[in-house]
């Protein structure tokens, strides 16, 4: 017995449908992608509505090129802060002390070379050696001392803060040098004919957007190598005219004021230097690792203790650098300053996309996290909201972040 088996041919799509099926197919793979990248794209389109929201609200005053310039100036310190507390939180710690630590920093700078006239480099270099003495006594109670990071830091809170009282005598010290003043608050000299538009800073731009879209083709090529996953290439490349999109925006801005700050070239140092570093060097895998599974990291040879002293000598090296430029900002030392930055620099960390179990986050996301409080902050200023609830909005701004970790691990679980 035979069977006759007839081939059937495919109805032909109806016209105007292929094309409309394509764009959807596109939407739903970006769509897709952004839902398995959410943790790492999620902040920065919040940043990006945030951004637009109060540029909206403002009539336009949030991204006048002399605000956003005061912006970069005014949140420096709590940047350079978060760069550090990121790797902690990372690491699985915590850091309570780094407010109070950055204020006796700036307290000890002030006796350093306005009461005994010290040259300003070598008081730095004394300052940022102090700091990382601070963080190393810290670090050698929690890594070797076995004594959990939040007491240790606690008890570090408190005697900062009181030295910083015991060296100042209760009062505000001051002026400091000029050289230290134009770190803070000065910004890169005039170069090359008249545009317009700062020469200098125009070109670090174009040089920064030219350095991005090489890291992200690099660090997307050696993915696929280890066969590892990486987002779809539409989305890849939607990311890379939204990154260019906001370098040269804010090079565009910069340069039509005075140029790019000298602060923001070494936040930019700090985030090349530390993210390279976390993405590709062997103890940024091994913090990540002790942060992720301590117990297996222990197992495959990762010197934990090692590894926990390191970061809290690095932290208090960043504190230290931010208490330099607080106080040369302010052009004082006073016994107040450093209040909540170790909150601040926490809450950046949280809202850029650390995990509060540890071995979750990145550098980049630090500064994101940042940002978004500054602009916040910033913009509220600019509206007239008290502080009392800026104060609410940014707590419920934290709540949500980390609720949005929760909730996307227990989605990924699932």
């Amino acid at each position: 017995m035979s069977t006759d088996v007839t081939a059937k041919t495919p109805a032909p799509a109806p016209p105007g449908k292929s094309g409309g099926a394509a764009a959807d197919g596109l939407l739903q793979l970006v769509l897709d992608g952004m839902r398995r990248n959410m943790r790492q794209y999620g902040m920065l389109i919040a940043l990006g509505l945030i951004v637009v929201l109060f540029a909206v609200w403002t009539e336009g005053d949030l991204l006048l090129p002399r605000n956003v310039s005061n912006l970069v100036l005014q949140n420096s310190y709590i940047l350079i802060l978060a760069i550090g507390m990121m790797l902690v939180i990372i690491a699985g710690h915590i850091d309570l002390s780094v407010g109070s630590l950055t204020a006796f920093i700036g307290s000890m700078a002030a006796v350093f070379m306005v009461k005994n006239d010290l040259p300003w480099p070598v008081a730095v270099i004394l300052c940022l050696a102090m700091g990382a003495v601070a963080g190393a006594a810290q670090g050698f109670f929690i890594a070797y001392g076995g004594i959990p990071s939040f007491i240790v830091t606690l008890a570090g809170m408190l005697i900062f803060r009181g030295l910083t009282e015991i060296f100042l005598e209760g009062q505000t010290l001051g002026p400091f040098p000029e050289g230290l003043q134009k770190v803070a608050n000065g910004f890169l000299p005039e170069v090359g004919p008249n545009t317009n538009y700062h020469n200098l800073t125009l070109l670090l731009g174009f040089g920064m957007i030219a350095f991005v879209v090489f890291q992200e083709f690099r660090d997307r090529r050696r993915q696929q190598e280890f066969n590892l996953d990486v987002p779809p290439f539409n989305l890849f490349l939607l990311k890379l005219v939204a990154l260019g999109a906001a370098i040269l925006t804010l090079t565009m801005l910069l340069a039509s004021y005075k140029g790019a700050p000298i602060v923001l070239l070494i936040l930019g140092v700090l985030l090349v230097g530390f993210g390279y570093v976390m993405r590709n060097a062997i103890i940024g895998r091994h913090i990540y690792a002790i942060g992720g599974n301590l117990p297996a990291a222990k197992l495959s040879g990762v010197k934990d203790k090692k590894v926990t002293f390191l970061i809290f000598v690095n932290m208090g090296m960043l504190a230290a650098l931010a208490g330099l430029v607080f106080a040369a900002r302010f052009n004082a030392a006073s016994p107040k300053a450093g209040l909540n930055f170790e909150l601040e620099a926490i809450a950046a960390s949280f809202i850029g996309g650390a995990s509060m179990s540890g071995g979750v986050g990145t550098v980049l996301g630090a500064i994101i996290g940042g940002l978004v409080l500054g602009v916040l902050n910033n913009g509220m200023n600019l509206v007239g909201i008290g502080t009392d609830w800026q104060q609410v909005i940014k707590g419920l701004v934290l709540l949500a972040a980390v609720g949005f970790d929760v909730w996307n691990k227990r989605k990924v679980g699932s």
